[in-house]
């Protein structure tokens, strides 16, 4: 249609003047409204929560399933709004200050750090500002990773995952081997909770006048010499004190205990699911799907402070009934009732 103002004038049916200066008038006055028009919404940009993983033995990112399972479930999905980097020292203490400095320059919302001690203590060392969420540490108030379990204070918080189970695994394997007077406990002297558990181990012993034979390992290649140490000594069964080393050689563990017939009892399940004789401790599990919860709600605002140090509350025991029929042993039925599951 023609603008009312268009039309044609003269004989020749040409536009008038007026009918040009109408057209340019309207265009004017819409683009003078263009401003005051409400805006198209923008799709907002999908945030990214950058975690960063820092871990001491090699495979130690395998055994993190069930917290990447609790942050899916919490609505964090990796590639998709997390990014999850990780950096293992593949069993070298000492480079975890290069591997943590490298996590903490990728700038990450939140650093978490890998089984033991050492890798929370390099974490903290590399950032005061960071939040870090640590788990299965012993002793987090004695190596001064927090000032307290309730009130962490700094950017430290998380799961202390290794509580005092040294006398129930002593009694135990006292039940699995009676009549036994020595019994061998195996360490990491360089992993401070050792300290702690072996006091309590030491305690448990007096009281039932079993006498202690300490071995060191520091390394995967140290772990056989101490099996040989442990026969010499006339050692009736051994405890394995929970550490990333013996972690981490939990099958070649399982094999020594086997070749030497000696019986074992280890701090997590996941000792006895790799041929280990008996495992009792706090649930790995659980402490991991925890751990993801105290991401969660750094990540929506929580500061780490506010956030007290978690013991664990869910223990397991383990047995392993084939290793303990190639070691001949008959598995007494108040240990058997009381197993959270005998893998057959």
């Amino acid at each position: 249609m023609d603008h009312p103002r268009c039309r044609r004038t003269g004989a020749n049916g040409l536009l008038a003047v007026s009918c040009l200066r109408s057209v340019l008038a309207c265009v004017v006055a819409v683009l003078s409204l263009a401003p005051l028009l409400p805006a198209v919404a923008q799709p907002a940009a999908t945030k990214v929560h950058r975690i960063g993983f820092l871990g001491l033995t090699p495979g130690e990112e395998a055994v993190m399933k069930p917290f990447l399972e609790r942050l899916r479930e919490l609505g964090y999905v990796d590639g998709a709004n997390m990014s999850f980097e990780s950096r293992s020292a593949q069993g070298r203490p000492e480079r975890l200050p290069q591997l943590a400095a490298e996590l903490v320059h990728a700038r990450p919302d939140v650093l978490v750090t890998g089984a033991g001690t050492l890798t929370a203590l390099a974490a903290k060392a590399a950032t005061p500002s960071i939040p870090i969420v640590m788990i299965a540490v012993g002793d987090p108030v004695g190596t001064g990773l927090v000032a307290s379990l309730r009130r962490p204070g700094g950017n430290v918080t998380g799961m202390s995952g290794v509580v005092e189970i040294g006398g129930k695994q002593l009694q135990l394997l006292q039940e699995l081997a009676p009549g036994k007077p020595a019994i061998a406990v195996l360490m990491n002297p360089d992993t401070p909770y050792t300290r702690l558990a072996l006091k309590e181990i030491h305690s448990a012993a007096e009281a039932t006048r079993t006498r202690i034979h300490v071995l060191e390992a520091r390394t995967a290649e140290q772990i056989p010499y101490q099996f040989d140490a442990a026969a010499a000594a006339g050692a009736g069964g051994l405890i394995v004190i929970a550490d990333p080393l013996m972690f981490s050689q939990r099958r070649q563990l399982s094999e020594l205990s086997a070749k030497a017939r000696l019986p074992a009892i280890y701090p997590s399940r996941d000792f006895a699911e790799e041929g280990g004789l008996i495992s009792y401790g706090p649930s790995r599990r659980q402490i991991l799907r925890r751990a993801a919860e105290y991401v969660d709600r750094i990540l929506k605002g929580t500061k780490p402070a506010d956030l007290p140090v978690e013991q664990p509350t869910t223990f397991e025991l383990v047995i392993n009934q084939r290793a303990a029929n190639a070691l001949g042993l008959v598995i007494p039925r108040s240990v058997l009732l009381s197993a959270d599951e005998v893998i057959q």
